[in-house]
């Protein structure tokens, strides 16, 4: 599996994209999804981008793999100066990065760069947020341009992909080349690959993709995300279980099962390896769906520079990921969506392993019951 592609990553990678302007990146999945005719593209009343593989007559419910288009950005709204735009931020980071930030952005087919000279905050859910900046440009932005930090193309080094943001376009292009590794297999498969808009504002794909019925309700969720290294996560260590995040503890029966199907994997593959945490440093999109009723749980790969924001040099820098940790996502998709190990959500995985291991001890228990009955207490022992 080393041999595993990455064009489609750096390509992806390389588009400007930000929420409620995720154009580019559909247009790419598009042409993409033209190449592959077994993969049904559709988009929803609000544009998020439906591809179906469905193969085989007795497949079992669908497994959806989930991830988001955009990443925090910028949209230019209007020019109030001869080289002055006035941009809204959409997303979080925090204010002390801007000041004085290069930016671009990409109007009519090139990009154009700027300096962030002021913003104006305001208080959004709780938190000091930027709404608004003024950034002096090279030449005029046309307005509903998309703006991102002024960073280089993607490009690898040391084993990592660096890039302007990684979150969660990265997971869009393992949620691709997961399903087009299932296209060119004969395995019977039921997937669908659900990727939603203006995640970074709030959920907003996602929960409207519950409200319009986009998603089977007997569907089993499997959300990716690009997620910040926190303490016993690190990157090259594998793709990590996300048992839950700072909202919710997501669905324990399908956490627990693809806990099960990785482990077979790493029995069958010795270079295959993950790690299972509660990633509660943020909300994804699982928590959305597995408050809205679904079957749902998590995966995502450790992210340096969460958000573009370098900590330890307190300014803005490339998102990174690491390739092995991508490689082994993409081949926990197929595993997930080609298991032959049976699955039943009205039961769960953990009360399965509860049964087995009843069968097993319960006898046990029955043999020695009446001897502990019968022990009677011991003298204390006295000198």
């Amino acid at each position: 599996m080393k041999t595993l592609q990455s064009k489609t990553l750096l390509d992806l990678l390389t588009l400007p994209t930000a929420p409620l302007n995720e154009g580019h990146v559909v247009e790419y999945i598009r042409r993409w999804a033209a190449k592959r005719p077994s993969i049904r593209l559709s988009q929803d009343a609000v544009g998020n981008v439906v591809l179906r593989l469905r193969r085989g007559g007795k497949t079992r419910a669908p497994l959806v793999l989930a991830a988001h288009m955009d990443h925090p950005g910028f949209e230019a709204r209007r020019m109030c100066g001869p080289r002055r735009l006035e941009a809204a931020w959409l997303g979080w980071v925090h204010p002390d990065y801007f000041a004085d930030t290069k930016v671009r952005f990409f109007s009519e087919g090139r990009w154009i760069r700027g300096t962030i000279r002021s913003v104006k905050l305001g208080m959004i859910r709780g938190r000091r947020r930027v709404r608004t900046a003024e950034i002096d440009v090279t030449r005029p932005v046309a307005p509903g341009s998309i703006g991102m930090w002024d960073l280089p193309d993607p490009v690898v080094r040391g084993g990592k992909v660096y890039a302007r943001g990684c979150d969660d376009v990265a997971g869009v292009a393992a949620v691709l080349d997961a399903l087009d590794a299932l296209a060119r297999s004969r395995s019977a498969v039921n997937v669908i690959g659900l990727l939603t808009r203006a995640e970074e504002i709030g959920f907003a794909g996602a929960i409207a993709a519950c409200r319009a019925g986009t998603i089977p309700k007997d569907a089993r969720i499997v959300a990716v995300e690009i997620s910040s290294e926190i303490p016993g996560v690190r990157m090259g260590d594998g793709p990590v279980l996300r048992v839950g995040d700072a909202g919710s503890i997501f669905s324990p029966g399908l956490t627990a099962f693809c806990r099960l199907v990785a482990e077979d994997l790493a029995r069958k593959s010795k270079d295959f390896k993950f790690q299972r945490k509660l990633m509660d440093g943020g909300t994804c999109e699982s928590t959305v769906y597995y408050a809205e009723g679904y079957d749902a749980t998590g995966l995502c790969v450790a992210l340096g520079n969460y958000h573009n924001m370098d900590t330890q040099r307190k300014r803005i820098a490339a998102e990174s990921i690491h390739l092995d940790d991508y490689r082994g996502l993409v081949r926990w998709f197929i595993a997930l969506a080609t298991t032959r190990r049976p699955y039943d959500a009205s039961r769960g995985v953990l009360e399965a392993m509860i049964a087995r291991l009843e069968r097993v001890q319960a006898p046990q228990l029955r043999r020695t019951v009446e001897r502990v009955r019968e022990r009677k207490p011991q003298r204390r022992a006295t000198g």
